[in-house]
């Protein structure tokens, strides 16, 4: 058993607590979080980006979803954590398993900073109905990690108009606009992606995130930002203060929450802020618990934003094509590992104009790796690139003209006929969800079929949404929209034009091979006809799919045109950019398929 387990639950006993609830949120319900907030992985070893560990006295076990069994199974073993695969048969929900094990009097435990207002009420409610009741103001990894890393402060900067299309003042004026809608005198926000947005400022505090670690209030006539003002340069503050926007420390959001007066209509939401501010506002405080206005400003790009993100795939192209000639002409020649090959995708990236840093930690997995969907090589698990089966490479970069998250499959030797029909139907997938035309309110949830669809034909399926919503110079996951048959995460949200989506179908043999073929695709407007407004996607990723793991006979004639017409694009595109040698290497790659 871990020793970390067992002084979590020494800790447990001092405080007189009987559970103790662990999620993997930092105070701001970000998707990833910095070093000092990894609780969960300290505690339990589990590396993946979701999850929640509950431990008892005598049994503790960690909720995560389908992306992550594999890897989550490998990461517990001889942990004394028993993994909980969510959504699965007999397995019961958290708050399910709660309810069953909690016993009258008994108390559970958790940070009340790191779990949403939302979740918190939920554990509140169970609580009171089994006489059990909640310490949501104790943090007990803090009292046993005796090393963490200190809270993250990175240099703030300014993103310049050219670069985020609307300016601070007009985005601020947007967000009073729908304040005053809603009757809301201040506007609680805490989502550093959003935060981040409004301002038009970047940071580092988290990996691969540029955020800054932040609070914001704003009315109708002030803007406070809760931060460390250490991290911001002179210019930047002066800047902010210009539009209005003034820096408090960090750690006073909770005060101004608890000096609210009552009476007043707070705007916010219980999805996103934490339980430690939802408890901090006064009785008789008015809160309105609505999505952040936000969340669906940012989804959709403006006119500058979308045409950078094509210029960043323009860029990105480059290089993931560049990879892919390396990769084909060198592989089994030259040692090559999945961390080697992630290392020179990276420094490809890097000679591209305006590039800054990967947007999320490369995917770069061979053979059973890749069964694994979100599998990161370490230098522990780091495995030689053989000529054998499948190479899967899901790797991104944030550059000054936006986000990308590109995912590719690459035979790297002999494969089968069934992995080629795999492939195959993946790419069928792939295509004809790009393809689709469909009438304004559509959401997520009524185009995943047309990726899926192949792959059911089949009797196969993948255990992961189709598309997530991209950033722009933010999180490379993002809502408010999303593509999944189950309505969740966003799936029931309209698909609106400006909104740039993934679309990845895959699959994957748990213990061979992993299949993901992926690109970002813009929401358009196609057209309006008397029977309504009709939208489609535009993709923006350019970089070949692997001719050599298709089997043409597969495709019917409309998908090869598909495909033709997407390679000719990449050709187009990409050849100018090329030494000679690898541009005719992409006019084979590209070959049509007749």
């Amino acid at each position: 058993m871990r020793k970390q387990l067992q002084a979590l639950r020494t800790a447990m006993a001092e405080h007189k607590l009987d559970a103790y609830l662990i999620p993997t949120d930092d105070f701001h319900g970000s998707e990833y979080v910095g070093e000092y907030f990894t609780c969960r992985k300290y505690v339990s070893g589990f590396t993946g980006s979701a999850g929640t560990l509950l431990v008892f006295p005598n049994w503790a076990g960690l909720w995560t979803d389908g992306r992550y069994f594999l890897q989550a199974e490998e990461q517990l073993k001889d942990s004394g954590i028993r993994l909980m695969k969510m959504g699965q048969p007999g397995v019961p929900t958290l708050e399910a398993f709660l309810r069953s094990s909690l016993q009258p009097e008994q108390v559970l435990g958790f940070d009340g900073r790191c779990v949403s207002a939302q979740a918190g009420r939920t554990y509140y409610q169970l609580t009171k109905s089994l006489g059990a009741r909640i310490n949501d103001q104790v943090d007990l990894v803090a009292e046993i990690w005796t090393d963490r890393p200190p809270l993250p402060a990175q240099p703030v900067w300014e993103l310049a108009l050219e670069y985020a299309g609307e300016s601070r003042a007009d985005k601020l004026a947007r967000v009073r606009t729908v304040m005053a809608a809603e009757g809301a005198d201040v506007f609680l926000l805490t989502s550093l992606e959003d935060i981040a947005w409004l301002l038009n400022v970047r940071g580092g505090d988290i990996a691969c995130t540029p955020v800054v670690l932040a609070y914001l209030a704003l009315t109708k006539d002030s803007c406070y930002l809760f931060a460390n003002d250490a991290a911001f340069p002179q210019q930047v503050q002066e800047h902010l203060e210009d539009d209005g926007v003034f820096l408090r420390p960090y750690d006073g959001f909770y005060d101004y929450a608890n000096r609210l007066s009552a009476g007043q209509k707070v705007l916010l939401s219980t999805s996103n802020v934490n339980t430690k501010v939802l408890t901090s506002i006064p009785t008789g405080v008015h809160i309105i618990d609505r999505p952040n206005p936000t969340e669906a400003m940012k989804g959709v790009k403006n006119s500058v934003e979308a045409a950078n993100m094509a210029q960043a795939h323009l860029y990105d192209g480059i290089a993931l094509t560049r990879f892919m000639c390396w990769l084909k002409k060198n592989v089994g020649k030259i040692p090559i590992s999945e961390l080697s090959a992630a290392e020179y995708l990276e420094e490809l990236r890097k000679v591209q104009p305006g590039y800054l840093q990967p947007s999320f930690d490369p995917i770069v997995a061979f053979g059973p790796h890749a069964a694994m969907n979100h599998y990161s090589p370490t230098k522990e698990s780091d495995v030689p690139v053989t000529q054998e089966g499948f190479l899967l490479a899901d790797t991104g970069g944030h550059y000054l003209t936006g986000t990308t998250d590109c995912t590719r499959t690459y035979a790297v030797g002999p494969l089968t006929q069934e992995q080629k029909q795999q492939y195959t139907a993946v790419l069928q997938g792939n295509l004809n969800l790009a393809a689709i035309t469909f009438s304004t309110g559509c959401s997520g949830a009524n185009l995943d079929y047309a990726a899926r669809r192949p792959l059911w034909d089949l009797g196969l399926d993948y255990n992961h949404g189709t598309g997530h919503g991209v950033g722009y110079l933010l999180s490379v996951h993002e809502g408010p929209q999303n593509i999944r048959w189950r309505i969740s995460n966003g799936a029931d949200v309209p698909m609106a034009p400006g909104m740039i989506t993934s679309n990845e179908p895959g699959f994957y043999l748990d213990g061979s091979y992993g299949i993901r073929l992926e690109n970002l695709e813009l929401c358009v407007e196609k057209e309006t006809t008397p029977y309504g407004t009709f939208l489609g996607f535009e993709t923006l990723t350019l970089t070949p799919f692997d001719l050599d793991a298709v089997d043409p006979d597969q495709l019917s004639s409309r998908e090869k045109a598909l495909l033709n017409a997407y390679h000719a694009r990449v050709r187009e595109a990409i050849a100018p950019h090329l030494p000679p040698e690898e541009a005719a290497w992409l006019e084979e790659a590209t070959r049509p398929l007749a």
